[in-house]
C-alpha cells in the first residue's frame, strides 16, 4: 500500500496545483466581471471596434456566416475564402509583394526578370505588326500578308497572357473575382475555369438529352451561357415553371476573346406534339438578330431588345400539355458572320410563322454559326393552364394519351384461333 501512495503521490501534486490554477483563473474572472471600476481605455476601443465591425463588416475580413448573409443582401459579396479572411482578422496587413519570405522574394525576382522577357517580345511582335499595316494596301491584302498578319496577332495574344500568368497579384485578384475582363490573362483564366466544369456540364445536358442533333446537328460552345427567370438562375435542363417562364429571361454570355461580335439568339421547342402524324414538330419561341456582345458587355435582356431593329419573333411563353412528355426548350446564339447585321425587315417577311420556322434552315440561310447553347424543360403543372388561357393555346382543356397498342393474339383473352 505504501507503493501505491508512494507512486501516486506526484499525480495527487498535479492535481492539486491544476485545482488551484483554475480556481484562481475563475476567481480572477469572476471579480473582473462583477467589479463596478471602469473599464480600461484599450478594452473600450476593442468594443466599438468589433460592434462598428457588426453594424458594417468589411467584405475582405468577414468570417461570420450571418455577417456574410447580411453582405449578400446589400449585393456585396464577401472576398476570397472564409479560411482567407478569417486570418486576415489577425495579420500585420502587409502587402502581398512585401511579404518577409526570402524563398518567395527570389522566386518574386524570377518571375519580374521572365515578365520582362515577354514585354519584349510583345513590343518586337508589335512593330512587326503595325510594319505589315502600314504596307501599300494591294500588298497588305495578299493571301500570303493576310496569313501572316493572323499569326502574329494570334502570336501577340498568347504572349500577353503568358507575360501575366505566373503573377502571384493575377491569380490572387482573379480568384477574388476582381479581374478586368478587358485584359487577355483574365479572359484566359475565366475561359479555363469553365472549361473545368460548366462548360462539361453544359455538353453533357444537350448531348444526352438529345438537343444535339434534333435541333442543330453540330455545336461546339465557346460562350459560357447563364440563364435567368428572374433573379433566378437556371440550371441546363433544369424544369421551369410555367408562370415563372411567361415573362421572357435575361442572358448572361461572356466571351473569353477582345472585340465585339453580333450574335442571333434563337429559342426552338423540339417536343410539340403533332396528333395527326403521331409525331413531334418544333416550334420557335424568340428570335432575335444583330445583337452586340463583347467580354465586358455581356448582359443582354430579351424583353428589352428594340422590336425595330432587333426582334423577329417575340418571347412566347412555353407549355406542355397535359399528358405530354416533357418539352426541351434549346437557347442557341449564333455568330453572324464577319459582323455584318442582318436585314431585320426581310428576315421578318420570311420567317413569320413560329411552327415552320426551322432553324436548321435559319443557320444555313442566313450563315450562322452556334458558338453558345442552354437549355431548359417545360412540363405539366398547376400553373399551365393558366398561362394556356392567358395567351391563348388552343385546346387547353384537352388532355393528351398514349393510344393502346392492340394486344398479340397469344396474349388475348378470347382468341379466335382457340375456339
Amino acid at each position: 500500500m505504501a507503493h501505491c501512495e508512494r507512486a501516486s503521490r506526484p499525480l495527487i501534486q498535479c492535481l492539486q496545483k491544476s485545482s488551484v490554477r483554475g480556481l484562481s483563473s475563475l476567481q480572477l474572472q469572476s471579480t473582473r466581471a462583477f467589479q463596478t471600476t471602469t473599464i480600461v481605455p484599450g478594452e473600450a476601443q476593442t468594443e466599438t471596434k468589433s460592434q462598428a465591425f457588426y453594424k458594417s463588416p468589411d467584405p475582405t475580413l468577414v468570417s461570420s456566416p450571418r455577417l456574410e448573409r447580411r453582405l449578400m443582401r446589400q449585393g456585396i459579396l464577401p472576398v476570397g475564402s472564409r479560411r482567407r479572411r478569417a486570418a486576415l482578422q489577425d495579420s500585420d496587413n502587409l502587402p502581398f509583394e512585401q511579404l518577409p519570405y526570402q524563398c518567395f522574394q527570389a522566386a518574386r525576382q524570377i518571375l519580374l526578370e521572365d515578365r520582362e522577357q515577354k514585354l519584349r517580345l510583345i513590343q518586337e511582335t508589335s512593330e512587326k505588326i503595325s510594319r505589315i499595316q502600314a504596307l501599300p494596301e494591294k500588298e497588305r491584302k495578299s493571301v500570303s500578308t493576310v496569313s501572316r498578319l493572323r499569326a502574329l496577332e494570334g502570336h501577340l495574344e498568347k504572349a500577353k497572357v503568358f507575360a501575366d500568368i505566373n503573377d502571384p497579384l493575377v491569380k490572387k485578384k482573379f480568384e477574388d473575382g476582381l479581374g478586368d475582363m478587358t485584359k487577355p490573362i483574365y479572359r484566359h483564366l475565366a475561359d479555363q475555369k469553365w472549361r473545368e466544369y460548366r462548360r462539361k456540364i453544359l455538353v453533357q445536358r444537350i448531348t444526352q438529352m438529345k438537343v444535339i442533333p434534333d435541333v442543330l446537328p453540330y455545336c461546339e460552345p465557346i460562350l459560357d451561357t447563364k440563364l435567368y427567370f428572374g433573379r433566378k438562375a437556371v440550371q441546363p435542363g433544369e424544369f421551369v415553371n410555367a408562370e415563372v417562364s411567361s415573362t421572357a429571361p435575361k442572358l448572361d454570355v461572356q466571351m473569353f476573346r477582345g472585340g465585339e461580335k453580333l450574335v442571333t439568339i434563337a429559342v426552338v421547342d423540339a417536343d410539340v406534339p403533332n396528333v395527326e402524324k403521331d409525331s413531334f414538330d418544333y416550334k420557335t419561341h424568340f428570335l432575335a438578330v444583330n445583337i452586340p456582345i463583347t467580354a465586358t458587355n455581356n448582359k443582354i435582356d430579351l424583353s428589352q431588345l428594340s422590336a425595330e431593329s432587333q426582334v423577329v419573333l417575340p418571347w412566347l411563353p412555353p407549355v406542355a400539355q397535359k399528358g405530354s412528355p416533357y418539352h426541351r426548350l434549346a437557347l442557341f446564339i449564333l455568330e453572324q458572320k464577319k459582323l455584318q447585321p442582318l436585314d431585320l425587315a426581310a428576315i421578318k417577311a420570311r420567317e413569320t410563322d413560329r411552327d415552320n420556322t426551322s432553324l436548321r434552315k435559319l443557320q444555313g440561310r442566313y450563315h450562322l454559326k452556334p458558338t453558345g447553347a442552354h437549355l431548359f424543360r417545360a412540363i405539366w403543372d398547376e400553373t399551365t393552364l393558366d398561362v394556356m388561357k392567358r395567351i391563348g393555346f388552343p385546346e387547353a382543356d384537352m388532355e393528351l394519351r398514349r393510344k393502346k397498342s392492340e394486344a398479340l393474339p397469344y396474349k388475348r383473352r378470347n382468341p379466335s384461333t382457340f375456339r
